[in-house]
């Protein structure tokens, strides 16, 4: 799976949240986002992948 790809699910994920939770705005999503690229970090430090590796292992979950 390819960055624009990973990309694209990731936004139909966000969109799917905002649908079912009205209430959750761009700013929450970001968050949410930026959160996950710091998990990701703290995963490639312990486990010594490189990021698009990780992003590849968690997409074919």
């Amino acid at each position: 799976m390819n960055q624009e790809q990973l990309e694209g699910k990731w936004n139909q994920v966000k969109g799917q949240f905002k649908q079912k939770y009205g209430n959750l705005t761009d700013d929450d999503v970001t968050y949410s986002e930026g959160r996950f690229d710091e998990m990701l970090g703290k995963v490639q430090e312990k486990v010594g992948k490189g990021k698009e590796e990780l992003k590849e292992e968690i997409s074919n979950w």
